[in-house]
């Protein structure tokens, strides 16, 4: 007789460790996103703000791409969007919080969001398989440094 075949014909159970990162990517995607939606939204409420967070935004957008499960012909963020004209302060922001009035306010809000998510990462990695747990420690330590840029005053002398 001759075997036809190396398996029974049944199918193999999915690996958990590719389903746990799979869930883990989309997670961090969907919380990137909504970040990025808050910078949209910032810029839009403050136009004057606009070019101070361009660079974190495209960042943040890096990170949309880089952390997507593979999936051909899924579309990702544009690092070079900008944000439509704003209407003005107080401007809701994507995750339904409105935009502070004051810029300072605005900005300072905009780094307690890139904290917490930098921190909920850093607690991500003990969870996460190496490949993943490498790019999340990349993407919490760049949000640790956008804290810092948002909060510290551009021009001043250390």
């Amino acid at each position: 007789m001759l075997l036809t075949g190396c398996t029974d014909g049944r199918p193999k159970a999915a690996d958990p460790a590719i389903s746990l990162e799979r869930r883990m990517r989309e997670a961090a995607v969907r919380d990137s996103a909504r970040l990025l939606e808050r910078y949209d939204s910032t810029a839009a409420a403050h136009p004057a703000l606009a070019g101070r967070l361009a660079p974190l935004r495209a960042a943040v957008a890096a990170h949309v791409s880089a952390l997507s499960p593979a999936v051909p012909g899924a579309p990702s963020p544009s690092p070079s969007a900008s944000p439509s004209g704003g209407t003005g302060a107080a401007a809701p922001a994507a995750s339904g919080e409105p935009v502070p009035a004051k810029p300072e306010e605005a900005l300072t809000a905009l780094a307690d969001a890139e904290r917490s998510l930098s921190e909920a990462r850093t607690i991500d990695l003990a969870g996460a398989p190496a490949e993943l747990a490498r790019m999340l420690a990349s993407v919490a330590a760049c949000g640790a440094v956008h804290v810092y840029l948002l909060t510290s005053t551009p021009g001043a002398k250390p």
